[in-house]
């Protein structure tokens, strides 16, 4: 599907700059030329498609069936699908969790579209797609939105709206009843150049992070020694996954940013399942979304929220270990 690209990196690396193709350099330059356009057409052609559903199905529509319908456990599943798609990094679904909040919607349900939406999204899914195969990527977007649905019911079971903020809690008391949400009678030509317009904005958006990603993804891959990550992460010993997780916390990035780089890591010699692990830890577990989190939770919340994630991501990086 690919292989244009592939041409093309070739053509501009080997031919028009000169690089031997042998060499550190060479290598480093293809593998970034090849996976920016390869991600960057994927990306938007997701990100497009998602743009159409998210057009008839906006997150005020999602608050208000929510906040009236019973729906036996599912409006779990629902949050976390949603989270799936919406193409967010941790810091950004925090505003949209602090929404949910704010619409009165039970505290597990957003912890399951907060868990989800950073770990698995479109962004992610066109990546690994390019990357891994069909196979590992529906693995991990399942896995990710069993997570999302799992861990907010799990959170949901707790008494926890005690240890909401201050700011949360008066919300909560003095929230106003939501409106109902009025489809705008628009014509899906109508609607298009604003859902390009979005599209190339999300793009836009992450495109830095696409690059700095791949830019990092292609000096290792060009210059690290082959079993430089073999030798720490890729022993097959359980307490690898542990590992990768706790050294994921301090280095943030979204999933455009860090994708790239766990290829890198499996192509080293780290398993796969390990390497997701350090890429959820990453996107999933940052402490840019704790400082935001203090906004709507206290510490003891924050701490349980990031224990439950840490727990559920471990377990997700030994069970893809097992099936991968």
């Amino acid at each position: 599907m690919f292989n244009w690209i592939q041409y093309l990196a070739d053509w501009l690396i080997y031919s028009v700059f000169g690089i031997d193709a042998a060499t550190h350099l060479g290598t480093a330059l293809n593998f970034f030329v090849y996976d920016t356009l390869k991600i960057l057409l994927l990306l938007f052609v997701i990100v497009f498609f998602m743009g159409i559903v998210n057009a008839y199905f906006p997150i005020e529509k999602l608050k208000d069936y929510l906040n009236r319908k019973k729906l036996y456990g599912l409006e779990y599943l629902f949050a976390s699908i949603f989270g799936a798609i919406t193409p967010f990094c941790s810091c950004s679904s925090v505003p949209l969790f602090i929404g949910f909040v704010q619409g009165g919607i039970p505290l597990g349900v957003t912890f399951a579209f907060l868990i989800t939406s950073p770990l698995v999204n479109e962004v992610a899914i066109a990546m690994f797609i390019g990357m891994f195969g069909m196979k590992a990527t529906l693995i991990y977007a399942i896995s990710g939105i069993l997570l999302g649905t799992i861990g907010g019911w799990g959170l949901g079971k707790f008494i926890l709206d005690p240890l909401l903020s201050d700011w949360a809690k008066k919300i909560l008391e003095n929230k106003m009843q939501q409106s109902e949400y009025e489809d705008e009678k628009l014509t899906f030509t109508q609607r298009l150049p604003d859902i390009t317009r979005s599209a190339w904005e999300i793009v836009r958006g992450v495109l830095l992070y696409v690059i700095i990603g791949i830019a990092i993804g292609a000096a290792m891959h060009g210059y690290v020694p082959e079993n430089f990550f073999g030798q720490y992460l890729g022993g097959g010993e359980w307490w690898t996954v542990p590992l990768a997780v706790i050294l994921a916390v301090p280095m943030y990035a979204n999933a455009a940013g860090i994708v790239p780089v766990i290829q890198v890591f499996v192509a080293k010699g780290v398993p796969l399942g390990t390497a997701i692990a350090f890429m959820m830890g990453t996107v999933g577990l940052s402490i840019p979304e704790a400082t935001l989190l203090k906004k709507v939770m206290s510490l003891k919340l924050i701490a349980i929220y990031f224990g439950v994630v840490t727990f559920f991501i471990i377990l997700s990086g030994f069970i893809f270990n097992w099936i991968l």
